[in-house]
């Protein structure tokens, strides 16, 4: 069986982000998380969807386009 709840310690490190960064985002709902009890954890699937949802495209510019 595959795991799929992450604890708050291991977000931050996946997502390369300081654990007090992650509690902000937890409470300011700008992130998706699982209450277990008294517990925040993270499904993992939807934190890549949140990631993919949240990036933003290279943009290309044209440096010899006359304004």
């Amino acid at each position: 069986m595959e795991r799929r709840l992450f604890s708050i310690d291991e977000v931050a490190e996946y997502l390369g982000v300081k654990k007090w960064t992650l509690y902000a985002w937890v409470s300011q709902r700008r992130i998706p998380f699982v209450k277990c009890g008294r517990l925040t954890k993270f499904d993992l699937r939807m934190i890549e969807q949140w990631i993919q949802e949240n990036t933003i495209e290279e943009q290309k510019f044209d440096l010899g386009r006359k304004f």
